[in-house]
């Protein structure tokens, strides 16, 4: 590892490694990570005492540590790096023998889209008969055994020991969501992807980056930082035109560019394009020719999805045969405009959180509304403010009526968030608009108001069944709270 400085045993041997001290066991190598909350120095004893065979440590600091034990450092091994995190991922590679040098990759960014898109990917290569991989936001999971998902993309050494994971049940082709965090934080450093996908780039995560541009250039890593190219064949880079930001990605592409879009000139495109209440219904017109798909994903948005898959997919050589199957066999993707089963009330979760999200969920919802549209959400507390009330504005001019409430709150008062969304609906749209900072009252409430064809959209939490608050974490699950209140109303109309 270039720049790093042993103290004590180089020959020492590394069973494992690891970054929390919780996890330690005798024989790893305990790697000093400086997060928002803690320092890993602070407890490089507790991991000396669990048997730690290395520490890996910033430059010049050891924290608020006492002495290594007499004897350690004779043993074992202190490694000094000007950055631990940054450290990890060679580390992890080497560690795990380059495990996504032994798959087919493909790695999907963007600040939408990443999760069903991925997933799509996931489904086009199973269709085709190959054994898959698939790491994102709502679970990791090889073949049909299912992990619950920590991160949308993990740190490097679970990323490393994941993919290496795969291998070694025998998949062949993996599908990834590839965050901006991940790409500055180091998580995803080393790896090999065989495609790269670009979705789109609008306001989000403006909490950790500086501006828009600070975010843009996280995502471009992933397409123009030669250590992501595979060693062996080209990357095939599909990228959405129709963005602001995908001609400038496209740009710098170092894999062969596929580009995608509906209304801009593009490789890839959509004709006669169906939008239904239960099914969607597209001609891909791709550089091979032009190929039907039906598929029971709902939105204008998830033909975007469909066209990087696609692009990304049939650019690896899928047959266009599997990818027709792929989507059409799909299983609706967990808190994305997924439908709870109701008699009385048509209720819809998903994900949406951020202005873009919530503006793509509104008018596809709209679309399958028959009637009024009501809409429940709310805004994460901790996270970047200045997106509160343009979801306020954006709200109140998409639904016709609006339940502001709670989303994860942290370490923020529920009820200062709820006003600085309200601050952005305009006065003459207030009357329509409800503030309840319980969100199972919120849920009610909408779900009640909702008459025969009224549609309530539950958007921010999607697939998540917590709610996180300063002093606490509890189970919540939208579409659990919505499924009671509908029972109830259910049960009292019947009788």
């Amino acid at each position: 590892m270039a720049g790093a400085r042993v103290t004590g045993n180089a020959e020492a041997r590394v069973a494992g490694l690891v970054y929390d001290s919780r996890l330690v066991k005798p024989g790893d190598a305990f790697i000093c990570v400086r997060g928002l909350h803690t320092d890993g120095h602070l407890y490089i004893p507790q991991a000396v005492e669990k048997g730690a065979a290395a520490l890996v440590v910033a430059t010049g600091r050891t924290g608020s540590a006492p002495p290594l034990p007499n004897g350690w450092l004779q043993r074992n091994a202190l490694v000094a790096v000007s950055d631990p995190m940054a450290a990890m991922a060679p580390m992890a590679l080497a560690f795990y023998d380059y495990p996504s040098s032994r798959l087919t990759l493909a790695g999907v960014t963007g600040t939408n889209g990443k999760t069903t898109t991925s997933q799509m990917i996931d489904a086009i290569f199973r269709a085709a008969g190959h054994k898959t991989g698939l790491v994102g936001t709502i679970e990791y999971r090889i073949g049909d055994r299912r992990m619950r998902a920590k991160h949308t993309t993990p740190f490097a050494v679970d990323l490393q020991a994941l993919l290496a994971g795969f291998v070694e049940e025998g998949a062949t082709h993996a599908s990834m969501e590839v965050s901006s965090h991940a790409l500055s934080l180091h998580r995803v450093d080393g790896c090999q992807f065989a495609a790269a996908v670009f979705t789109n780039l609008t306001p989000e995560h403006l909490d950790f980056h500086s501006d828009m541009q600070d975010y843009l250039e996280a995502k471009r890593r992933l397409f123009i930082d030669p250590q992501y190219l595979p060693r062996h064949g080209e990357r095939v880079d599909a990228i959405n035109v129709d963005d602001p930001a995908g001609p400038e990605i496209a740009r710098g592409a170092l894999g062969r560019t596929l580009t995608y879009a509906l209304d801009s000139e593009a490789e890839c495109g959509a004709e006669q394009v169906e939008l239904g209440p239960t099914r969607t219904r597209f001609v891909a017109a791709l550089p091979a020719g032009k190929v039907a798909i039906e598929m029971g994903l709902l939105g204008r948005f998830n033909v975007y999805n469909a066209l990087g898959a696609l692009a990304a997919t049939v650019g690896l050589g899928i047959p266009a045969e599997a990818a027709q199957a792929g989507l059409r066999e799909m299983d609706p993707v967990k808190g994305r405009l997924e439908r709870v089963p109701t008699a009385s009330r048509t209720v819809v979760i998903d994900y949406a959180h951020s202005p873009d999200g919530l503006t793509q969920a509104l008018n596809a919802v709209r679309q399958l509304a028959a009637g009024r549209v009501i809409v429940v959400f709310g805004c994460g507390g901790d996270r970047d403010r200045t997106k509160r009330p343009v979801m306020g504005e954006i709200a109140s001019r998409l639904a016709d009526q609006c339940v502001v409430t709670s989303d994860n709150p942290r370490g923020e008062d529920p009820k200062t968030i709820i006003e600085e969304i309200v601050a952005g609906i305009p006065a003459e749209a207030r009357p329509r608009c409800e503030v309840e900072p319980d969100r199972a009252r919120a849920i009610r409430l909408a779900i009640e108001a909702a008459r025969k064809n009224d549609l309530v959209l539950i958007a921010g939490k999607g697939h998540e069944d917590y709610q996180i608050f300063a002093d606490r974490t509890i189970h919540f699950d939208d579409r659990e709270v919505a499924e009671a209140v509908l029972r109830e109303i259910e049960s009292e109309g019947s009788g």
